[in-house]
């Protein structure tokens, strides 16, 4: 902290995130643990796939007996039955014979290979492809021939038993983040729950008297209400349970009373607006009366930034619940959440590293970008990763929600530069 009392972005974040621990861990059916982070290793407990099948329908043979097979002299194989997927009963494939058979099916004793049914004539005679009819003189689907047009090698058309993953192996390490390709996996290999840090809960509102949900029609002196969707948007993309609060008046009693109603269902807040020193900004009075909340240290700061200067941080209530207090112009807030609430979801989930990762990009404008000198600012751009350049995207205005949409990321000038020229290498923070 600077003697003015002005603290810098990355105290601010140390400060917030020395005061997080990650959610406790909780067993969760598959479904539940989408997005959740493992807290252990899962292992492999049989091979994957368990047995060797067809990848392809067709026919399962002896490689011997279709070694010279050409459209020429196609090799002439006796059909002994049908094997289809789910088939336990199955017929062994001897000299001169073949079995059809179904994608996924096991692969029958004595077969070697699977040619597809378009190397064949389609075989003829015998019945429909069925499974395999237990205790039967005849397998199902027995009789005919096909006739086979190509060689096919070893192992031709064939899933091995554990080509996969082999029994034993590590499957998912700890603190992996839960998506459809690993949840796939987790179903494939016979887990029906798994042990997660939860998506943690984020409840979300805007305070102000002017603000108006979208949909209903202003008043005089009314605007609509942009940070708590925006926010929630936010919250929600980060990977948290987000929970939008309609906006809440410039009252401190009622801001406080919602609060409080809210914890119960919070494993963190985000408030926007309210923390600067004009007359109407009650955040900081509300926070002072909650449950708790005066005893745990909530503080509001200056921060060395542009957007973003007013902030507050705390833990509140009984159960110490992490609050964020952000500014109330939306750019400000937005690029507050991604400097300190992200990170606190991230934190909370289990994840590192908590922030998005920053590139350098080769600045490309009509003339130089000025910046205040002592502050970090962080200006909207448009970031193109194949050319590795990066353009300003409207004004620096905290009220431009308009160029906020257009950009793809926030471009990082330092607190002790005042002046970025063009084709400077500069950093910036992509955001999709």
């Amino acid at each position: 902290m600077r003697p003015d009392g002005v603290w810098s972005v990355d105290e601010h974040l140390a400060d917030i995130l020395r005061q997080i621990r990650p959610l406790e861990p909780l067993e969760l059916q598959l479904l539940e643990a989408q997005g959740c982070v493992l807290v252990e290793d899962v292992t492999v407990p049989a091979a994957l796939p368990p047995f060797d099948n067809s990848s392809m329908d067709g026919y399962a043979v002896r490689v011997a007996d279709v070694a010279e097979a050409s459209e020429e002299f196609p090799a002439r194989l006796t059909v002994i039955g049908d094997v289809a997927a789910g088939s336990g009963e199955l017929p062994t494939v001897g000299p001169g014979e073949a079995a059809r058979i179904m994608t996924g099916a096991p692969l029958p004793p004595g077969a070697e290979a699977v040619v597809p049914v378009e190397w064949t004539d389609g075989g003829t005679g015998g019945g429909p492809v069925t499974t395999m009819r237990a205790h039967s003189a005849a397998p199902e689907g027995a009789g005919g021939s096909v006739a086979v047009h190509r060689p096919a090698a070893e192992g031709a058309h064939v899933r091995t038993r554990g080509s996969d993953v082999a029994a034993g192996e590590l499957a998912l390490a700890a603190g992996t983040l839960l998506g459809p390709a690993q949840i796939a996996l987790l179903a494939a290999i016979g887990r029906g729950s798994v042990k997660v840090r939860p998506r943690p809960r984020v409840v979300v509102m805007s305070t102000g008297s002017e603000l108006v949900p979208p949909g209903e029609p202003l008043g005089p002196g009314r605007i609509h209400d942009s940070n708590s969707f925006a926010l929630t948007a936010a919250a929600k993309d980060a990977g948290a349970i987000a929970y939008r609060v309609g906006a809440v008046a410039d009252d401190a009693e009622t801001l406080r009373a919602t609060l409080e109603d809210q914890l119960i269902r919070a494993d963190a807040v985000v408030t926007s607006g309210g923390v600067s020193v004009g007359a109407y900004d009650v955040v900081k009075e509300a926070l002072s009366g909650v449950e708790g909340g005066e005893g745990t240290g909530v503080d509001f700061r200056k921060l060395a930034m542009q957007p973003g200067k007013p902030q507050g941080f705390g833990r509140i209530g009984a159960d110490l619940t992490p609050l964020l207090a952000l500014p109330g112009n939306p750019v400000s807030a937005y690029v507050s959440f991604e400097l300190f609430v992200r990170p606190v979801i991230r934190r909370l989930m289990g994840l590192t590293p908590e922030s998005r990762p920053a590139v350098t990009a080769r600045l490309v404008c009509d003339k130089p970008l000025e910046s205040p000198s002592g502050r970090r600012q962080f200006l909207r751009g448009g970031y193109d990763p194949v050319s590795g350049t990066v353009r300003p995207v409207g004004g620096a205005g905290s009220h431009l929600v308009a160029a906020l949409a257009q950009a793809n990321a926030l471009m990082v000038i330092p607190e002790d530069v005042t002046e970025v020229a063009p084709d400077t290498d500069v950093t910036v923070i992509p955001l999709d």
